[in-house]
Parts: structure tokens; C-alpha cells; sequence
């Protein structure tokens, strides 16, 4: 009579790994942010929001400023969950927090740009029709070299066009004496004493300048001027210490 052997039994060895499944956590958690980001500012890109139809960018804007808050909640609770475990690599809970920067720099950068479309679109009584919204400097490389950026906005009433000139001075001192200089004398990108402009919205004029040796910059003062039916007057004055802290 032949004898029943039983099957010998098998083992499976894992190799213990602490922090394993933490780590592949944080890891995972680093590049679904950074996919979401790269998606984002690819559907941005092509669809063009700044040069669209405002009331259609001020939807888009609202829309993904939400969305991205909720990604950013999500990514705040995983981040305390992952600082939680003693094993998670020290690399992948760096790389996290970088996320989460740039996450709010991103929302913060959104949320101006909402701003500035819902000031154009829903102005309080004091601030309507044309404006000097902004005006930003960017040293170059260059002693004395700077990048300018001016925007003006059609505030309100935004169903027609306006046009005019917008001249741009920048005051100072030289000798001790106040002198008065005008972009056109400073920047190769200016070709008149007056810029034409001609917009529903807003328009942006952008250029370089160079200031002369000796001469010290204390204000940009920028005076606007529409034509025609919507003739008006829009004039603001920039600190230029204010401009170029940053």
C-alpha cells in the first residue's frame, strides 16, 4: 500500500522596507501635482486667455482658481500626512513642500489677474473710463538699463473703443537740478512724445530704457489722454523707488 505524501509547503520571503509604501507616497503625490500644473499652464497657453473676451477669461480664471484651490487643499492634507511618518525620505518630503510653494505662487498670480479683469468689468462709481492701471520696471544686466511695462484699461464701459495718447516723463535729478526727461529721449522703442493707443479693455506698452549717467530717477509720471466721444484725461504718477525694490 503506497503512502499519501502531503505537498511540501512553500514560503514567499518579502523583504521588509520601512517607510516603503510612505515614500512611494510622496512620490507619487510630487508628480501628480507637477502633471496637473504642466496641464494647466498647457490649456492656459492655448486658449489664450489675456487676449480673449474678458467676461470669457473671467470665467476661465474663476474656474480654475477653484480648481486649483482644491488641488492644493489635497495636496496640504497628504503633505501633513507624509511629515507624520518617521520612515518618508527626506528628498520626497522637500520636493513636496517646493510643490506646495509653487502651487501658491500660482494662485496668487491667478488671483491678480482675476482682480484685474473684475475691476474692468464691475468698476465702484470712482473709477470708470480710461485708467493708468500699471506701470512695472525690470533692471537688465546693464547699469542702468530697465525693462517698462505700462498698462492701460477702459473701465465700465467697455462696448466701444477708445483712442488717444499716452505720454510717459521720468523726473529726477541731475547736478542737483530737477530735470524732466521723456521716455521717447530714453528708449530705442518709443518713437514719439505721445504713444498711440486704441483699445476696448486694455493695452499694454512695453520697451526698454536707458538712463544717462549722473541722472538719479525719482518719479515716472504717466498722463493719458482719449479723443473723440470719449475724450478724457487719465494721469498717475509712479514712485520710482517703489517701482525698482523689488
Amino acid at each position: 500500500m503506497s503512502e499519501h505524501r502531503k505537498p511540501a509547503e512553500e514560503y514567499v520571503v518579502i523583504r521588509h522596507r520601512p517607510g516603503y509604501r510612505l515614500r512611494r507616497t510622496a512620490i507619487l503625490l510630487v508628480f501628480t501635482i507637477i502633471a496637473a500644473i504642466a496641464g494647466y499652464a498647457a490649456g492656459l497657453s492655448q486658449s489664450g486667455f489675456r487676449f480673449s473676451s474678458v467676461e470669457q477669461s473671467n470665467q476661465l480664471l474663476e474656474s480654475e482658481v477653484e480648481e486649483l484651490r482644491e488641488e492644493y487643499r489635497e495636496a496640504r492634507q497628504q503633505l501633513i500626512i507624509l511629515e507624520r511618518g518617521r520612515a518618508v525620505d527626506e528628498q520626497a518630503l522637500n520636493q513636496a513642500r517646493k510643490t506646495i510653494v509653487s502651487l501658491e505662487t500660482r494662485m496668487a498670480s491667478l488671483q491678480s489677474d482675476l482682480t484685474f479683469y473684475k475691476n474692468i468689468m464691475a468698476p465702484s462709481e470712482t473709477s470708470k473710463g480710461l485708467q493708468v492701471d500699471s506701470f512695472a520696471l525690470v533692471q537688465s544686466r546693464n547699469k542702468g538699463a530697465y525693462d517698462f511695462k505700462l498698462v492701460l484699461t477702459q473701465v465700465g464701459n467697455n462696448k466701444s473703443y477708445i483712442s488717444g495718447v499716452v505720454a510717459v516723463n521720468v523726473i529726477g535729478l541731475r547736478d542737483e537740478e530737477k530735470e524732466v526727461i521723456a521716455l521717447r529721449d530714453l528708449s530705442e522703442d518709443i518713437a514719439d512724445l505721445g504713444v498711440k493707443f486704441r483699445f476696448r479693455y486694455f493695452q499694454d506698452v512695453e520697451g526698454s530704457l536707458i538712463l544717462p549717467e549722473e541722472f538719479k530717477p525719482l518719479e515716472i509720471q504717466v498722463v493719458a489722454q482719449a479723443e473723440g466721444k470719449k475724450s478724457s484725461q487719465a494721469e498717475r504718477t509712479f514712485n520710482w523707488n517703489d517701482l525698482t525694490e523689488n
